[in-house]
């Protein structure tokens, strides 16, 4: 029985971390936070790292505390730390890589999801300033994106 509330707590955690990044990207990151976001919209630095980087290490340090606190006797800290560091990965993956190419992997890839991933994170970058935004999810976007 214990492995199912860790595999369901790793899970929901992923899950919840989908709403995070909706929620930090929009009241946050266009927000109070936007002078760290902004490198990230107007490429205005030579740097291979953006001030938007920011957000990332807040998170893996969010997930290390929670693998502290499971190596110290709270079982909830080791599913709750794998489900951000997940979250973080597949973040990485398809934020980083696959969308703005900070690697070159995964150019090729035109299956119906990488579409409309895509295509939500072109509307959501057509918008320069920090207002007047939308979709601001990741892994899960409006069903109007997949369409043609």
């Amino acid at each position: 029985m214990d492995i199912i509330i860790w595999i369901l707590l790793f899970l929901g955690t992923f899950l919840f971390m989908e709403f995070m990044a909706w929620f930090t990207h929009k009241y946050i990151m266009h927000g109070f936070l936007w002078s760290l976001h902004k490198d990230h919209h107007h490429k205005d630095h030579d740097s291979w790292f953006e001030r938007n980087d920011a957000f990332f290490i807040f998170y893996a340090i969010v997930s290390m505390a929670l693998f502290y606190t499971g190596a110290n006797g709270s079982w909830y800290g080791y599913p709750t730390g794998f489900g951000i560091l997940a979250y973080g990965i597949a973040y990485f993956l398809v934020h980083d890589i696959f969308i703005h190419q900070r690697f070159k992997f995964f150019r090729n890839a035109n299956n119906w999801y990488s579409r409309g991933v895509r295509r939500a994170h072109k509307m959501h970058h057509k918008h320069l300033g920090k207002g007047d935004g939308e979709c601001f999810g990741m892994l899960f976007v409006p069903f109007k994106y997949f369409k043609k």
